[in-house]
C-alpha cells in the first residue's frame, strides 16, 4: 500500500507537464515551481517506481518505454480524477463576484448581448467588468478571467479558445466621398489610417499585392487605445480603420461603414481566448460557470 504522505496525483501532474511542455523549465513555470524542484520530484518518482521514465540530455528529454506507459496511464488517471471532482461539485451553487477584464469591443458586441441569459441562469453570480485593451496582470489586478485577442505569450495562465475573427479595413461613406476609395497600397499614402496608440503583435496592416505581402503602418493624425474607439472614429469619418469583423458587421449591413481593399486582404484572423489562473487548486464554481458559458455563447467569428 502506498505511503499516505506521497502525493501521487501531484507527482503525476508534474510528470505530465514535463512531457507535454517538453522540459523541466516550462513545466516548472506552469506548476509555479523551480526547475530544480521539478527535477528532484521526477527523480523521487523514478526512485519510488524503480524505473527510469525520462532519458535526459542537454537539449531534450525523451520518454523511455516505461515512461511512455506511465504517461498514458497517468493522463487517464488525472482525467478520471478531474471528472470525479467535477461530478462531486455539480450540486455546488455558483455564487459570488467574478471580475472579468475585456476589451470594449468584446464587451459591446459579444458579451453584453448574451449576459442576460447568463445572469438569469446564475442568479447568485455578480459581474465586475473592467474594459481595457491593455494586457493586465490577473493576480495583481485581482481578475478572475481576461479576454485576450491575438497570439498568447507563454505564461502560467490557462486559456480557453473563443474562436477566430477576420480583420477588415472599413471607412464611413462620408470619408470615401471626401477622400476617395483606395484601390492600391500606394493609394494609402494619401489616406488617414486610424490605428492603435500602443504596440501590437503586428503593428500595421498586412496587405497582399502582386504576390507580395506588405505591412502598412496604421499612421494617421488620430490614434485610439481600444478597438471600439477606432470603430467610433471610423463611423465619424475620421479615416480608415482595420477592425475585427464581428465589431463592424452590423455597421456594414446598415451602410454606416464600407469595406475597402478587400482584394488585398491576406486572410489573416485574430484569435480570442479566455485566460485565467488555473494552477494551485480547483476553480471556484462561479469562475467555472462563466468560462463554460463563454466557451459556448461568448465565441467570436
Amino acid at each position: 500500500m502506498a505511503r499516505l504522505d506521497v502525493n501521487r496525483s501531484g507527482e503525476m501532474e508534474v510528470f505530465v507537464r514535463v512531457v507535454e511542455l517538453g522540459g523541466f523549465s516550462p513545466a516548472a513555470r506552469a506548476a509555479r515551481m523551480t526547475p530544480s524542484a521539478v527535477s528532484k520530484l521526477i527523480a523521487r518518482l523514478e526512485a519510488r517506481l524503480g524505473a527510469r521514465l525520462l532519458n535526459r540530455s542537454t537539449r531534450q528529454l525523451q520518454l523511455t518505454p516505461e515512461g511512455c506507459a506511465f504517461y498514458e496511464r497517468a493522463t487517464r488517471v488525472l482525467a478520471d480524477l478531474e471528472e470525479a471532482e467535477r461530478a462531486a461539485s455539480i450540486g455546488e451553487e455558483a455564487v459570488g463576484r467574478v471580475r472579468i477584464n475585456t476589451s470594449a469591443s468584446y464587451a459591446t458586441h459579444i458579451l453584453a448581448p448574451v449576459l442576460p441569459d447568463f445572469l438569469a441562469s446564475h442568479p447568485g453570480i455578480t459581474l465586475d467588468i473592467v474594459q481595457t485593451d491593455a494586457v493586465v496582470d490577473l493576480l495583481a489586478e485581482r481578475m478572475d478571467v481576461a479576454i485576450r485577442a491575438g497570439p498568447l505569450k507563454s505564461s502560467s495562465l490557462v486559456a480557453r479558445k473563443l474562436g477566430d475573427t477576420p480583420l477588415v479595413v472599413v471607412a464611413a461613406p462620408s470619408y470615401l466621398e471626401r477622400c476617395g476609395e483606395p484601390r492600391t497600397i500606394a493609394d494609402l499614402e494619401h489616406h488617414d489610417r486610424v490605428g492603435f496608440g500602443y504596440a501590437r503583435t503586428v503593428d500595421g496592416w498586412p496587405l497582399r499585392e502582386n504576390g507580395k505581402t506588405n505591412v502598412v503602418p496604421a499612421s494617421g493624425r488620430v490614434q485610439a487605445s481600444d478597438g471600439e474607439g477606432l470603430r467610433q472614429l471610423a463611423l465619424a469619418g475620421v479615416g480608415l480603420a482595420r477592425l475585427a469583423a464581428f465589431t463592424v458587421r452590423g455597421d456594414i449591413a446598415a451602410g454606416r461603414l464600407m469595406p475597402v481593399l478587400g482584394h488585398l486582404d491576406t486572410g489573416d484572423c485574430e484569435t480570442f481566448h479566455a485566460v485565467y489562473v488555473g494552477q494551485g487548486g480547483p476553480l471556484p464554481s462561479r469562475v467555472r460557470a462563466l468560462l463554460d458559458f463563454l466557451a459556448k455563447d461568448g465565441r467570436v467569428s
